[in-house]
């Protein structure tokens, strides 16, 4: 289990890793904790030696590539999607124009310099400022349509973000897991859902399985699985959207996918496998039997 890493996301890294690898040991395996934050991560591997590793890291470095890298190079299985299929749903703008060329609705977008970002709109508010590699709503600023002006983006921000309209509506998310989509859940919140909403307990709450026209749960199911296949995504995956319920299924947008989502007490892909009819622990297990290498 490696867990932890030195992303803006390590502390939901620690706790995702921690929860797996309880659910795992008691599933029957061992598990040995590595936290590549702290420890020579290779050598650490070639000391362990393990049969498979669980890929419990979120954010840059974990979830973009990198260490699934590391893993096929050094010839070892590990969980979740590839090389190719993590880097790719990391960077927001590619994984935007492979979602558009297999027919899913996405939001407009653009890339800008951080200086023209804060220097004045470059987009008609209401918009929303990311960064294009990163996840958990880290650094998301949200620019109502009454706005005085442009953000103030905080220090360390990177040089090119993507700027995207703002889609109003529900929060929805599907887990895909294999070959086939979970359930959808409808995320209800006070406010944006950001951060804190995510991993705060009580910051949200969910409806799951979604209380939705029929019409537009099986869309969210089919945009979902079919989002994991354009990009490539192995294991378990999580693609969120928003939904106008004013403008039907045109109103379903698909925001991002997730290829490494949160496995903390709050998430969203451990509610939905439970409402499928497997625990925790089985889909942990799953997970670890699924794993390979060379992909």
């Amino acid at each position: 289990m490696i867990l932890g890493g030195f992303s803006a996301e390590r502390e939901v890294s620690l706790v995702t890793g921690e929860e797996c690898a309880s659910a795992l040991r008691g599933e029957g395996f061992e598990v040995i904790e590595i936290d590549p934050g702290r420890d020579d991560l290779a050598a650490r591997l070639l000391e362990v030696k393990p049969d498979v590793v669980f890929n419990g890291l979120h954010g840059r470095w974990g979830e973009d590539g990198c260490i699934q890298g590391v893993l096929e190079w050094m010839g070892i299985p590990y969980t979740h999607s590839g090389v190719y299929a993590s880097a790719l749903a990391m960077d927001k703008e590619r994984a935007k124009a492979a979602y558009v060329a297999a027919g899913l609705p996405v939001a407009n977008s653009i890339l800008a310099p951080k200086v023209e970002v804060e220097a004045g709109h470059v987009m008609a508010p209401p918009y929303v400022v990311k960064p294009y590699n990163e996840g958990s709503s880290v650094g998301i600023y949200l620019v109502n349509e009454d706005a005085n002006g442009p953000p103030k983006l905080a220090k360390g921000t990177p040089d090119i973000m993507m700027v995207e309209e703002f889609v109003p509506g529900r929060e929805l998310t599907t887990g895909v897991m294999g070959d086939r989509a979970l359930t959808v859940t409808d995320i209800l919140t006070d406010g944006w859902y950001d951060y804190d909403a995510k991993y705060v307990e009580g910051g949200s709450r969910h409806v799951c399985p979604a209380d939705l026209p029929q019409e537009i749960f099986d869309a969210c199911m089919d945009y979902a699985l079919r989002a994991h296949e354009a990009l490539g995504c192995k294991g378990v995956s999580r693609t969120d959207f928003r939904w106008d319920e004013s403008r039907g299924v045109d109103g379903l947008i698909l925001l991002e996918t997730n290829t490494q989502p949160g496995m903390t007490p709050t998430s969203l892909v451990p509610e939905q496998a439970e409402a499928c009819g497997m625990t925790f622990g089985q889909l942990c297990a799953w997970m670890v039997e699924d794993a390979s290498c060379n992909r």
